[in-house]
């Protein structure tokens, strides 16, 4: 039997639609990205922009739920909000690491000119600081481009201030001022036990991060926002190891500079991590069922 239209009701949730009409028509079997291409096309608005709820239930915007499967029939009354422009998530994460990619460089090169007797050359801490400290976010902004699969297209363009603060400040300006002064301890001539045991713990913390940002991808079909439960390295063991393999780079990273600024970025960025991996273990049992085995640890083994 052929699909037939239903009539939702429409309203504005939060500040006013102006062009939302009261109502709108869309086929029963179709999917709900349908429904928020429609309401683009009658608000003008852009389907990102657009948030719809019923009842206080979120209907998220997927070609593969139908319209009735979310629980939509004729009558239905909708809310539509909207949350104003947005910017994609892949450009909010590449404009975030191009600071630090940027300032870390700079300083170390341009040395002579931000300190005053700094005409000796960096020392081998600044240097391998400097280079780890690039890799790491070369690595991020590549995996931004051909790792990552969002479940979220965009956000607010307003957030992305809010967010670079957190990597142009603080792992940027703080790390890198404090890194390559002639007056820093890095300036100094380091433990090589030391740096030879953080330069392999920020190897074994990269490589592994990266491949935890592998399995995560293939559980994600191309433009989908599918959830599957991750198995392999380090997740038997934590919720979330890519934030446990984050945290082990940023700490071999600080054996080889050993400055107070690069431990303050690891404590906020810790922290930080530790939070989403919590929220992320709960929406895994909430979504995973019985296929997904409980952690007890969200993030570091035996601690969080």
């Amino acid at each position: 039997m052929a699909s037939k239209p239903i009539t939702l009701q429409t309203e504005s949730r939060g500040k006013r639609i102006p062009k939302l009409p009261s109502d709108t028509s869309i086929y029963v079997q179709g999917s709900t990205s349908d429904l928020y291409d429609r309401l683009s096309k009658e608000t003008g608005l852009s389907a990102a922009r657009l948030r719809i709820t019923c009842d206080g239930k979120p209907v998220p915007n997927d070609k593969k739920i139908t319209v009735s499967s979310a629980g939509l029939g004729s009558g239905s009354k909708i809310q539509v909000k909207d949350l104003g422009p947005q910017i994609a998530w892949r450009t909010v994460f590449v404009i975030e690491y191009l600071g630090p990619l940027l300032i870390h460089p700079l300083f170390y090169f341009l040395r002579p000119y931000i300190y005053s007797g700094a005409a000796s050359p960096p020392s081998t801490l600044q240097t391998l600081s400097c280079i780890t400290i690039t890799l790491h976010f070369v690595k991020r902004e590549l995996e931004t481009l051909f790792v990552h699969r969002f479940s979220n297209v965009t956000m607010p363009a307003r957030n992305i201030f809010k967010n670079s603060v957190h990597y142009w400040v603080l792992s940027g300006l703080l790390i890198a001022y404090f890194t390559y002064s002639p007056t820093s301890i890095t300036a100094g001539e380091g433990s090589p036990l030391l740096t030879y045991a953080g330069l392999a713990l920020y190897a074994i913390g990269e490589l592994a991060n990266l491949n935890t940002h592998l399995v995560l991808r293939n559980l994600r079909s191309p433009g989908g926002t599918e959830r599957g439960v991750p198995r392999g390295l380090g997740f038997d063991w934590v919720t979330c190891p890519n934030y446990l393999f984050e945290t082990m780079a940023w700490v071999g990273i600080l054996m080889i500079n050993r400055s107070w600024s690069t431990a303050v970025f690891l404590v906020v960025a810790g922290v930080q991590m530790a939070a989403w991996a919590k929220k992320k273990e709960a929406r895994y049992r909430k979504e995973g069922g019985g296929k997904y085995q409980k952690k007890r640890f969200a993030m570091v083994p035996g601690v969080w």
